[in-house]
């Protein structure tokens, strides 16, 4: 089946590709392990040089780039910009830092030298997900090339330009033949390339069931996987919070990247003293925003990905109404071509409705009233996900109780959830295993060597 390049904005194709055949896909793997063989033994010096280089390249042509994921995915061409200039900011981080943290380690035992060390392990297979093109794949692959490791990206289907744009910016950057490869396949091929010996590990983010898949079939075959999840963020708004800070944040947290995050705030937890003043804000800011073309500079929400994906947004609100939830805002497909989606407010999603514990990808918020910061930290735990969480009060002893009782990959207090290269990145529960970004990430993909001399 061909791979197909198609603007959400409007529904028309933009080009198609052909997928790799089994003689193709042969030669890439052979290409990547003989590449490491080679690669394994750069210096820390060169690949720091490469990926500085990567980071060039990605802010000096971030227009371009931009404009691809725009095409392709439908963000809005602001935030594909600097989606791009994220990429490079991981690209710098790593050549700065990379070698100091894959340093030897001095341990002090009865010998007379003991420390560990860090060493590539191989290919690592990322598969990666639609919604943040570039950031996902250069997340991982920052690091991994910095390790000495070679990188294999089974990309989504709907960004295939974007796959390939990123294999020749890490080509134009400088690093050797096979160091970094797309390869353009369907899904069914994934698991063959899981299987092949040559590949040491995967990383993947992306949606529940798809982990599901990827780490079954590598621990059938006993290899290490990193897994980024899905989410159902609680923003959780307390009496001492600044309320208009809250709700500007709270808007943007719900709709960035049309609402297709995984760390998107999706249920909002307020108190009952600020829960009326909170919603009525919120909702107004939500109503206000505009609509429309991606690449326009005055739009705010762009379309969904797919039409797929759209309809089954749709889908999940008219569960949540049938449960018993009301659509206080929204809750309607936009009629013309694109995938557009009316920002939608729920009120009252029933907790013992199945939907009350599903991911809603795209903008779609649920509104909760609680009592106090226990019955907050209750309901904020009471789902599958745990990957991040923002919390807004001014009262310390509140933050403390938030930041040690919330179940999740992160906190931020007063904040909205982001990524950030200095920082992990990762969940607990459902929402995945294992961490990308800061020292964490660099070390997932490494053999972790004790050495011990007398």
């Amino acid at each position: 089946m061909a791979i197909a390049s198609i603007n959400p904005a409007t529904g028309e194709t933009l080009h198609v590709f052909e997928p790799l055949s089994p003689e193709g896909l042969e030669g890439k793997l052979a290409l990547a392990a003989a590449a490491f063989r080679a690669y394994r033994r750069t210096s820390f010096a060169a690949r720091a040089q490469w990926l500085a280089n990567a980071a060039r390249i990605l802010s000096d042509e971030k227009r371009q780039f931009g404009r691809t994921m725009t095409l392709e995915m439908g963000k809005t061409l602001a935030s594909a910009i600097a989606e791009a200039e994220k990429c490079a900011w991981a690209c710098r981080y790593y050549a700065e830092q990379g070698a100091q943290h894959l340093a030897d380690e001095t341990v002090a035992t009865n010998a007379s030298r003991s420390f560990v060390r860090y060493e590539p392990i191989g290919p690592v297979l990322a598969v990666m997900p639609w919604n943040f093109p570039f950031w996902q794949v250069f997340r991982f692959a920052a690091p991994a090339l910095m390790a000495g490791n070679v990188g294999l990206l089974k990309h989504s289907s709907n960004v295939p330009q974007c796959a390939l744009a990123i294999e020749d910016i890490l080509c134009r950057a400088g690093f050797p033949q096979g160091a970094f490869q797309t390869l353009l396949i369907g899904s069914r091929e994934t698991a063959g390339v899981l299987a092949d010996d040559r590949v040491a590990a995967a990383t993947l983010t992306g949606s529940e069931p798809a982990g599901r898949s990827v780490a079954s079939q590598c621990g059938q075959h006993i290899k290490k996987t990193v897994l980024e999840l899905g989410g159902s963020d609680p923003f959780i708004v307390m009496p001492s919070a600044n309320l208009d800070e809250a709700i500007a944040t709270a808007v943007k947290a719900r709709t960035i990247n049309n609402g297709q995050s995984c760390i998107a705030a999706k249920r909002f937890i307020v108190a009952d003293g600020v829960y009326d003043a909170f919603t009525r804000g919120f909702v107004a800011a939500m109503k206000a925003l505009r609509i429309g073309d991606p690449m326009a500079p005055e739009t705010e929400v762009g379309p969904l990905a797919t039409a797929a994906i759209r309809d089954d947004l749709h889908a999940q609100v008219e569960r949540a109404a049938a449960a018993g939830a009301r659509v206080v805002l929204g809750g309607h497909r936009i009629d013309g071509p694109g995938y557009f989606y009316e920002p939608t407010v729920l009120e009252g999603v029933p907790r013992n409705s199945d939907v009350f514990r599903e991911e809603f990808f795209g903008p779609v918020a649920m509104l909760f009233r609680v009592r106090d910061a226990a019955e907050a930290i209750e309901l904020a735990n009471d789902s599958p996900f745990g990957l991040g969480s923002s919390v807004w009060t001014r009262d310390a002893a509140e933050q403390e109780c938030f930041i040690g009782e919330i179940e999740a990959g992160s906190v931020f207090v007063n904040g909205m959830v982001a990524s950030d290269p200095r920082l992990p990145f990762g969940g607990v529960k459902r929402s995945g295993y294992g961490r990308e970004l800061s020292v964490f990430g660099i070390r997932e993909f490494v053999n972790i060597k004790t050495v011990w001399c007398k």
